[in-house]
């Protein structure tokens, strides 16, 4: 670069440095007109400058490029917390005062932008959905680089451009996200810029990467696939000198690996060029105080002066500071940047603040779904026939692939499970992506396909967010008890959406689609490890605007409900359902009417007709749905007089009250539902605290006796996993009998425990369910 660029692009950053200062310290004299007191300082100073030199200078320089070469590039910062360089950067370029105009591009417009920022009322202090441009909230770590893969599939004109923290690379998400570039075709999908920022310290310690010899360090990140492209320094001349040319040398790399797939010529060994940026933290900070260091320490990672108010040198030292990046020759009178800086912006549509990939609901296209009743089972009376609902789900997913193959905008996302979960067909349509050499004994290996199998959770979950936020759709299908790895990811998730439904010119996204299947009651070939329910209160936790949660009971209710979810926006849904043949109770129209309601009586699987039951057996999830029908099964063979009624719940938050969900049922239906005074015995899928959860406030809560997973597991057979947890029929029916009252009952009791009795003998001596178990249908009792 020749001096007067290298000037220009100095003076550029000295401007995003001295607003993300700003941010921190000042509520007034905000372009330092007169001199520095306590009355212009903030109150509460609350912010991170130790990342904020760093980010500037990256995103500054991307600024360069993207001018240079008319590159689309998305910023994402693993850094969120260094929200003041960000927010700066988005400020100056003008993409801030787009969507917030009241933050006008003036010495006024400045004040409420500092005044704004983590103040009650303003705005938060990461990357949050707030921000333009962004994807990446970054404020827990991890999660970048795998947002930043997911935003480039199926997108081959963007690059994203991801900032890592070395904090931030020590986490075990980021550890495993270095592969993501061993999913990525680039003959189809854009490119990721992995910008590998060491500063030396996280909040106190040293990092291990800024700490390892240069060379150990370049061959750490080459043995991943990359090509190392180093950059440090503290000389602002000679480290903008040298960055502009490594990612000029990143960027032409890129192409020539893109031009190379896309051409069809050999690329696969071509490494990704990867950028490490040495630089020191909280560079530009003082040198230190009170003969402590603090450029280039732990000591300037969040606020380096924070007595500012109280100490007169502090106060002396923080004027000093801010005056060094002389705002006078920045800024013009009415505090606009001067117009010489002005020409380093890139036009309107190529800023990265405005990047339409980072509000993707802006490029949303509706998938193109098949009617779903093409693919349902047949069933001509209730609890006759078995089927498996997860395989009759795949017929219909391959069908979505088919129909918008063009599109490519609809990928499946699973840690390597897709077959055990019963998903195959879908490999008729589309295959699991793999880029290496196969082998004769491989199978559906595609570089094109849409399957993205592999063995880490946090991948999944990070590529899929990704991938939906920058306007398409997935599905993530996932054994039940492994989904909880990813519990603070969906945490963070759901924060995200809750965020930008309170934002207008957010537009609405593709709905995040769990499927978890493989579920607690049915790991066959696995034992207590592979069970556990407790996603369900994950979820459950989260505003009630956001989330859904269905147990669909067959193969029917499952199909209705994922075209519905596939149809939704700006919703989290998750959907458990079995992948094990199993009796089916719903024909086409009566799932179709079920699940619009979300809870309803079968009232073929009881004998009220309608009047006022003696007792109530309610259920939710494939395993307690059959458990339930057979209780009622069995107190009315036993118990003729009784009134029974059955009750399943497909849409489990149709049970909280109204003003809690959408979906919650009114409480006049409630009671229609549940009476007012009938003991109901409920047998739930998952943990039993959540029922009582969702139906506080509804009439008599206290007559609602749960049992579901009691943390008794191991690998038994399908009956014993009820009864080990004391959830299976009989458990069921006798307190039924209890809780109605039910006189002269002591010897059906005593058969039922009987019959616990003899299937704890049975299935030690033949290893199996007793026959009346597993061949048991429903019939009418006489």
């Amino acid at each position: 670069m020749d001096d007067n660029n290298f000037e220009l692009l100095h003076q550029y950053w000295q401007a995003c440095n001295y607003l993300a200062v700003g941010q921190i310290y000042l509520k007034d004299n905000v372009l330092l007109k007169q001199p520095l007191t306590v009355a212009h300082i903030k109150p509460r100073l609350l912010g991170h400058w130790g990342t904020s030199p760093g980010l500037n200078l990256i995103y500054v320089h991307l600024n360069r490029l993207i001018n240079a070469t008319g590159a689309k590039i998305l910023f994402i910062a693993g850094p969120g917390h260094g929200a003041p360089a960000v927010l700066a950067n988005t400020y100056l370029e003008g993409s801030y005062t787009d969507i917030y105009p009241e933050i006008t591009q003036d010495e006024q417009g400045i004040q409420k932008f500092f005044r704004q920022f983590s103040t009650p009322g303003g705005i938060p202090s990461h990357v949050s959905a707030d921000t333009p441009g962004s994807i990446h909230e970054g404020g827990e770590l991890g999660y970048c680089l795998s947002h930043a893969a997911g935003a480039v599939f199926d997108n081959p004109d963007l690059i994203a451009a991801c900032v890592i923290g070395d904090g931030e690379a020590e986490t075990a998400p980021l550890e495993g996200s270095w592969k993501s570039i061993r999913f990525l075709n680039p003959g189809r999908d854009g490119a990721v810029l992995p910008i590998l920022h060491l500063n030396g310290y996280k909040i106190s310690s040293p990092t291990v990467l800024s700490r390892l010899p240069k060379q150990h360090a370049i061959d750490y990140l080459k043995s991943y696939g990359y090509e190392v492209h180093w950059v440090e320094g503290s000389d602002p001349k000679e480290v903008h000198a040298d960055l502009a040319k490594q990612l000029d040398r990143a960027y032409q790399k890129i192409r020539e690996i893109q031009q190379a797939a896309r051409s069809g010529s050999d690329w696969q060994q071509m490494p990704w060029p990867l950028i490490v940026l040495q630089t020191p933290k909280g560079w530009t900070c003082p040198k230190e105080l009170d003969g402590q260091k603090l450029e280039g320490t732990f000591r300037s990672h969040q606020v380096p002066l924070e007595d500012v108010t109280q100490d007169d040198q502090q106060l002396a030292l923080l004027e000093k500071w801010l005056r060094s990046y002389q705002p006078e020759q920045l800024f013009d009178e009415q505090g606009r940047l001067t117009s010489n800086l002005k020409g380093l912006i890139p036009d309107a549509s190529k800023r990265m603040g405005s990047n339409l990939s980072a509000n993707g609901g802006l490029k949303l296209k509706e998938l193109n779904l098949p009617e779903p009743q093409h693919y349902q089972l047949e069933v001509r009376l209730p609890g006759q026939h078995f089927g498996q609902a997860t395989m009759q789900l795949g017929r219909y997913l391959r069908d979505v692939f088919k129909l918008n193959e063009k599109a490519a905008n609809f990928r499946l996302f699973c840690p390597d499970e897709t077959e055990s979960n019963r998903l195959g067909d879908v490999f008729e349509a589309t295959g699991r992506f793999y880029l290496g050499e196969p082998r004769s004994e491989d199978e559906n290996l595609s570089e094109t396909g849409r399957v993205m199998e592999v063995l880490s959770e946090h991948l999944c979950q990070g590529w899929m967010e990704g991938y939906l936020l920058t306007g398409r759709h997935g599905i993530f299908s996932c054994y039940e008890a492994f989904i909880t790895i990813i519990d603070s990811m969906f945490n963070q998730y759901a924060k995200w959406l809750k965020t930008c439904s309170e934002l207008s010119w957010r537009a609405p996204l593709a709905s995040f689609n769990y499927l978890l299947t493989s579920h607690t009651w049915r790991q066959d070939h696995n034992g207590y490890s592979h069970q556990g329910p407790g996603f369900i209160d994950t979820v459950a936790s989260k505003k009630r605007e956001i989330v859904n949660i269905y147990l669909p009971p067959d193969a029917n209710s499952l199909l209705v409900v994922m075209h519905a979810c596939l149809s939704s926006k700006d919703k989290i849904n998750l959907v458990i359902a079995g992948k094990q043949p199993e009796l089916q109770w719903m024909d086409w129209k009566a799932a179709m009417q079920h699940c619009e309601k979300g809870i309803s009586v079968w009232e073929w699987a009881g004998n009220d007709q309608n009047s006022e039951p003696d007792i109530i057996l309610a259920c939710a999830g494939d395993v307690p749905t059959l458990e339930a029908v057979a209780a009622s099964w069995l107190l009315q063979k036993h118990f003729p007089e009784l009134k029974v009624r059955l009750v399943n719940v497909v849409n489990l938050l149709s049970l909280t009250p109204g003003k809690n969900h959408a979906h919650g049922v009114s409480d006049e239906d409630f009671t229609k539902i549940f009476t007012e005074n009938t003991h109901v015995i409920f047998a739930f899928h998952g943990y039993v605290g959540i029922i009582h959860d969702l139906i506080h406030g509804r009439p008599n809560p206290e007559r609602f006796h749960v049992r579901g997973f009691k943390e008794e597991g191991t690998t038994t057979t399908p009956f014993d996993m009820v009864v080990l947890n004391e959830a299976s029929r009989y458990h069921l029916a006798i307190e039924a009998i209890s809780r109605s009252g039910t006189k002269g009952a002591d010897q059906v009791i005593g058969g039922f425990n009987q019959k616990l009795w003899e299937h704890h003998q049975y299935i030690r001596e033949h290893l199996q369910d007793m026959p009346e178990i597993r061949d048991w249908k429903w019939l009418m009792p006489a």
